[in-house]
């Protein structure tokens, strides 16, 4: 056999990995291409967006508060409509808001979950926390006359959304991993009631007894929750003319 195919096939592959070399070369241009912020795990990503979105939050609160305390230093406002400015903030959710409350804590299962006897293996969606089991718990408190309820560590107003992707939970631009607490300010009794007839929770606590899912019920005299420091202008879709 001639050796010139041989020598022709070698001289390929070389030329082939010299091409693959200065491809490399020319993507990273002199930088460290597994430390390039371009090529960060997009779980960094979010996380990094998530406490961007916490320091806007408080910028945010800080410039409301000087709104706030310049438009009341205004001598022609009168008493009446100081009171409904005060009555439109409480509803609004921007404003603190104290008295008894209840929280509730849910938690993923244990890693090494296992069925309880009586009841079929476990699947994966069945050991983690679902966007369902909070938004029953915040509709539960709601219905017991909830006057104010914070999530983590916001406070929802009337157009917060809970949203969960996988078991992540994503509210108002943050994002959070379990365990999950939510609290309401209210009468304990009555929210603690209508926790025990929601049937979305019934049927959570299900759960709780067959693999371990995580279920608190705390009670306190007197909680303060923060007011919501977010932006409160709608973002939505318009039409291309």
């Amino acid at each position: 056999m001639s050796r010139w195919p041989v020598q022709s096939l070698t001289a390929a592959v070389f030329a082939l990995a010299g091409l693959i070399f200065v491809t490399s070369a020319n993507t990273a241009k002199g930088t460290d291409i597994r430390t390039d912020s371009s090529l960060l795990k997009l779980s960094d990503l979010i996380q990094q967006r998530s406490e961007n979105n916490a320091e806007l939050d408080e910028s945010t609160a800080a410039v409301r508060a000087d709104i706030d305390a310049l438009a009341r230093r205004d001598d022609g406002s009168t008493r009446a409509e100081d009171a409904k400015l005060d009555a439109l903030e409480k509803a609004a959710g921007t404003t603190e808001l104290t008295g008894g409350a209840v929280s509730v804590t849910l938690n993923d299962a244990p890693p090494d979950a296992t069925a309880n006897p009586g009841y079929p293996e476990p699947q994966p969606n069945d050991l983690v926390i679902h966007q369902q089991d909070l938004q029953a718990v915040v509709n539960a408190l709601w219905e017991g006359g909830a006057r104010g309820i914070q999530v983590m560590d916001q406070r929802l107003i009337s157009t917060s959304a809970v949203r969960c992707v996988g078991n992540t939970l994503i509210l108002q631009g943050r994002v959070y991993s379990p365990p999950y607490k939510v609290t309401a300010v209210g009468d304990p009794g009555e929210l603690k009631q209508a926790l025990n007839r929601s049937t979305a929770i019934q049927n959570y606590q299900l759960y709780v007894k067959a693999y371990g899912l995580g279920w608190k019920v705390d009670e306190d005299d007197r909680v303060t929750l923060p007011g919501y420091s977010g932006t409160v202008d709608l973002h939505y879709a318009q039409p291309v003319e």
